[in-house]
């Protein structure tokens, strides 16, 4: 990913789909949603409309005791045929990004044993990891943008076991322009990487869901709360961009630039208190971001025009947070 300070966000005549809000408007928020979803579930499962229905889940998904971490999802749904769907807007990687996936998907799946079952006599559903990404997973490997990942048998590639799949959108490895557009998965793609940017419908894109898409995205046609918890959501991508991801990029390169720099043992060690060092000073930063976000919500609260929840979604913020505010 760039490492340079973005700059505040312009509204144009389309929401920005990779926003929180914008994400959850699109795919949760209003009526016509449930088949925008389906059509891009479906899609990235190879379009052959497997899927007819969903229906909406709970984000937050609780642990069996009250010390087990509670696991919040973007996005949460479950199929007409009982697959389960998890799908996570992603920023920026960190370092136990693949763990996080794999808690997600294991605490989905943990908690479908039947109470009181004592013998493996169901079947579990089928558990799908939907990641959309907008920075590589590995900076050297650009040549695919989709990549479907399954458990498998490490000398003959078979699949192992055929119902949990991570399904990753890589958004900058993909690099078609309008006229090399051909799938509707590419269509995807483009709509991800382009709708705020875009002033109409391309001719492209003038097929099945996407002028739906195009029309509940228009900014005109938002109500008032929208409008405020969209420009909220924003600011707080903006916030975290500089505040967050730019200070840790640049605290994790100095500090591995030094340390290559320096090759005595004495050496080491002085790099590792600058690493040390660096991280601080990103970790206050991650502070200032959360406290900014804080402030933003006591405000929004002020005005009394968005609720409890709708500040908390927009701003990524815990509900309960918000309520003792």
């Amino acid at each position: 990913m760039d490492t340079q300070t973005s700059t505040k966000p312009a509204i144009g005549r389309y929401i920005d789909i990779r926003s929180d809000w914008g994400f959850k408007h699109i795919f949760s928020g209003a009526v016509p949603s449930k088949d925008i979803l389906i059509q891009f579930i479906d899609d990235l499962l190879g379009g052959k409309g497997r899927i007819r229905d969903l229906t909406y889940g709970p984000t937050e998904h609780l642990g069996e005791t009250a010390e087990q971490k509670k696991v919040i999802f973007d996005l949460r749904c479950t199929t007409d045929d009982g697959a389960e769907v998890i799908v996570e807007m992603q920023r920026m990687d960190h370092e136990n990004l693949r763990e996080r996936m794999v808690f997600s998907t294991s605490r989905l799946i943990s908690n479908q044993y039947p109470k009181g079952a004592k013998y493996w006599d169901f079947q579990l559903p089928e558990v799908i990891f939907i990641g959309v990404l907008e920075f590589r997973l590995d900076d050297d490997r650009r040549e695919h943008y989709l990549k479907h990942i399954k458990l498998v048998e490490g000398h003959t590639g078979e699949i192992f076991y055929d119902k949990l799949s991570f399904i990753l959108l890589e958004l900058p490895n993909f690099a078609k322009d309008e006229a090399e557009i051909e799938s509707d998965v590419d269509r995807w793609f483009w709509l991800l990487n382009n709708l705020s940017r875009a002033n109409k419908v391309p001719t492209f894109m003038d097929r099945r869901v996407f002028p739906q898409v195009f029309q509940i995205s228009e900014v005109s046609r938002l109500t008032k709360e929208e409008r405020m918890a969209y420009e909220a959501s924003l600011q707080d991508r903006w916030v975290w961009d500089n505040a967050i991801s730019l200070a840790e990029r640049k605290a994790a390169t100095k500090a591995a630039k030094e340390a290559d720099q320096l090759a005595t043992s004495r050496e080491r060690a002085k790099a590792e208190k600058l690493l040390a060092k660096e991280r601080t000073k990103a970790k206050q930063e991650r502070t200032k971001a959360e406290q900014d976000k804080i402030q933003s919500a006591k405000s929004l609260k002020a005005t009394g025009a968005l609720s409890d929840k709708q500040i908390a979604e927009s701003l990524k913020l815990p509900l309960d947070v918000v309520k003792k505010l």
